[in-house]
């Protein structure tokens, strides 16, 4: 038995086509916005009442009304009211990148000045206001380690205290530890180095140092894991509780230990997040110049002794040299912060190829 089906009604050809909505050709945004650029020149010149940032401001503002109003007319009042929220979000989105991109653009401009091998080769020892010469190979010397130390300090104890106020933690011991961590994260690095300076400088260093205080590096990187281990907590705690609950059943359900599971299981899975949360805090400790001149005091000769002698840093080195009257030193100043900002994102960069090598991440 065969059914018919009934032909498809087809619509004539030159029916209208009333189901389709209208649209802004693709060159009405860039045309809306080229004419309020236009406008605003006019008005911000021709009056005399600012310049380059009015115009752009001036611009923008004429840009949404003149989008609006232009689309509404066209595609209608809802239409309208989406390319209005969409333009405001892009809007956004730019100026948040364009203090960055700014940053970036100084730091390369300037910075660029002094990049060759005297500046990473050479330190400022015996280095005087008339001499163009002079690096920061003591300072990144001096940053590597401090920075090293402290992270070798903290990461273990930020990720022991992260398993066990998510995983064993109950009770007052747990939400104190919670509070703790919160009063820390908002600590200013110089309190960080004046309770180093009050308990390591001058109380704990004179017993191996013949009664005299001693300035290190060492110091520095103690300092430094102070402000580094709010940071590591808190992060490494969120991305533990983001992991799925199933994933640990399952591995209780299998008979594994509950460290196995923490250790095999829940870690790997929120390594990528850990890692982020670690370089948040190394590049917060690379950048802070208070402690590093409390407890380690800088200098100008190399030092690769960090439990001995005044040591310096790159964040250091930028503050001295940018205060330093010679003609020279803003151009090492410039060169230093950007030697810190590559270093920072060279380490980010590291941490995050390591952390994709893990099992469950792949």
């Amino acid at each position: 038995m065969t059914t018919s089906v009934a032909p498809r009604p087809t619509r004539p050809p030159d029916a209208p086509e009333t189901l389709r909505a209208r649209r802004l050709p693709r060159y009405a945004p860039p045309a809306v916005a080229l004419a309020a650029l236009l406008v605003a020149a006019a008005l911000a010149y021709g009056t005399g009442a600012g310049g380059p940032v009015l115009v752009v401001v001036a611009a923008a503002l004429l840009y949404l009304v003149g989008l609006f109003a232009v689309a509404n007319v066209v595609e209608g009042r809802r239409a309208a009211r989406d390319r209005l929220w969409s333009a405001l979000i892009h809007s956004a989105f730019v100026l948040a990148v364009a203090p960055l991109a700014s940053v970036v653009w100084t730091l390369v401009s300037r910075g660029a000045e002094r990049l060759d091998g005297d500046f990473f080769g050479t330190s400022m020892n015996n280095i005087g206001a008339r001499d163009p010469d002079g690096g920061a190979y003591h300072a990144i010397v001096g940053t590597l380690m401090q920075v090293g130390i402290a992270a070798l300090i903290t990461v273990p104890l930020g990720l022991l205290c992260a398993i066990y106020v998510v995983e064993y933690g109950r009770g007052r011991f747990a939400a104190t530890i919670r509070f703790f961590v919160d009063v820390m994260t908002g600590i200013p690095s110089i309190v960080a180095g004046l309770f180093v300076l009050a308990f390591w400088v001058l109380v704990v260093s004179p017993v191996f140092n013949d009664g005299r205080p001693g300035f290190s590096g060492f110091a520095a990187a103690l300092a430094l894991s102070v402000l580094m281990l709010p940071t590591v907590v808190r992060s490494t705690e969120e991305m533990l509780r983001l992991v799925p609950a199933p994933l640990r059943e399952g591995a209780y359900a299998l008979g594994v230990p509950k460290w196995k599971t923490i250790l095999r299981v829940v870690l790997p899975t929120a390594l990528p997040g850990i890692v982020t949360g670690v370089m948040l805090a190394v590049a917060r400790a690379a950048g802070e110049t208070a402690p590093v001149l409390l407890v380690a005091g800088g200098g100008a000769a190399i030092n690769f002794n960090p439990f001995q002698d005044n040591q310096s840093s790159l964040a250091l080195f930028v503050y001295q040299q940018a205060g330093d009257a010679s003609r020279y030193a803003p151009a090492r100043a410039w060169t230093a912060a950007l030697t810190l900002v590559a270093l920072v994102l060279v380490l980010t960069i590291a941490a995050k190829l390591l952390s994709r090598r893990n099992r469950l991440g792949r």
